[in-house]
């Protein structure tokens, strides 16, 4: 059974950075696609961005392009979510999830939850000054 931990969320300045984990066990995230979601208080939870660990293709939110950056340890069976220059806007609980790579696309999977089977239970992110 596949298990996934967030980590690396706290309290940053807007423009500042964090570097988000998500460490899977149990199952190798070779065979999986693994997405970052947030959630702010009131919200929906959102497709943050998401990576196929078969071949590395990617997905980001509009909104986070060109300032997040999601990526791979194989080694470590770890996908990581660098943020940088952050907003307020940022502020929420993120959350890793795992789909299985040939039942979803990365698009599909950020924007539509297609196939998601697992679930991290998220690590808190705030900006604020």
């Amino acid at each position: 059974q596949l298990q996934l931990v967030e980590s690396g969320g706290g309290l940053v300045q807007p423009g500042g950075s964090l570097r988000l984990s998500c460490a899977a066990s149990g199952l190798s995230l070779d065979y999986y696609s693994i997405g970052w979601f947030r959630q702010a208080p009131g919200t929906e939870r959102e497709g943050v961005s998401c990576i196929r660990t078969r071949d590395s293709s990617t997905y980001y939110e509009d909104s986070v392009q060109g300032r997040f950056t999601i990526s791979r340890d194989h080694a470590k069976n770890t996908v990581y979510l660098q943020m940088n220059s952050l907003k307020h806007d940022d502020t929420a609980v993120y959350y890793c999830a795992a789909a299985p790579t040939y039942l979803t696309t990365v698009q599909a999977m950020c924007v539509m939850r297609s196939n998601i089977g697992y679930w991290g239970q998220g690590t808190q992110v705030t900006v604020s000054s």
